[in-house]
């Protein structure tokens, strides 16, 4: 069987792609890491007082991370562009079952919204958040120079892709940042830390989520 759910230790599920021998999220927790990686590291450090921000994710996976980021909106225009070539199916991600956490239980039909969203769109979900799930190849992506405040590197890891954590990647995603704006990922292998500063980030090592020590956020300096 290609795709396994199973549970990870704060009781969310996550998924084992057994033909890449690696699950889209930590066993410590699913949800507890995409909160302390891409939420709190990443989105609710934005300090610019801009009236849209505009977010762009490297490996759309479950879902999780779109619907955390939809539960933080407040009075912001979210641009959401989310990359990935392997789509889940439906079923998959209902089973998931995000939404039966009491935390993010008013969102069951907004996680529906995002997960039947047509891609290669622009489609409203709510009020305040646009989502652009584009079925591409990450080593496809083109850059959209000076366009994105922050950006969710979640591609599976350096060991399983090693392609996709290369500077040739890391210098498109840098040039696709606006000035101050930040990459955030759940890897602090040497060799990632390395390649972003290579691609010319300012980087940061950050305490991890359960299970992992580290995490890095990378800014693009204002001088850029």
């Amino acid at each position: 069987m290609k795709n396994q759910i199973f549970k990870t230790d704060d009781d969310s599920l996550s998924v084992f792609n057994s033909a890449m021998n690696e699950s889209y999220h930590s066993k410590f927790g699913a949800i507890t890491e995409s909160q302390s990686v891409f939420i709190k590291n990443g989105f609710l450090t934005l300090k610019k007082p801009c009236e849209r921000i505009n977010i762009l994710e490297f490996g759309f996976g479950t879902g999780l991370n779109v619907l955390l980021t939809f539960n933080e909106v407040k009075n912001k225009q979210i641009f959401y562009k989310s990359l990935e070539l392997f789509p889940l199916s439906l079923d998959i991600v209902i089973s998931l079952q995000y939404t039966s956490d009491e935390s993010y239980r008013h969102l069951e039909s907004v996680f529906l919204e995002i997960h039947r969203a047509a891609w290669n769109s622009d489609i409203a979900i709510g009020n305040h958040f646009i989502l652009h799930k584009s079925l591409t190849d990450f080593n496809d992506f083109q850059t959209e120079a000076s366009f994105y405040d922050l950006i969710y590197f979640d591609a599976f890891s350096p060991e399983t892709q090693p392609a996709l954590w290369s500077e040739v990647i890391f210098k498109k995603l840098f040039e696709s940042l606006k000035p101050e704006g930040i990459l955030v990922t759940y890897s602090s292998k040497g060799i990632v830390k390395k390649v972003l500063r290579d691609a010319g980030f300012l980087v940061e090592r950050l305490k991890g989520p359960p299970g992992k020590r580290h995490v890095l956020r990378a800014l693009k300096p204002s001088y850029m």
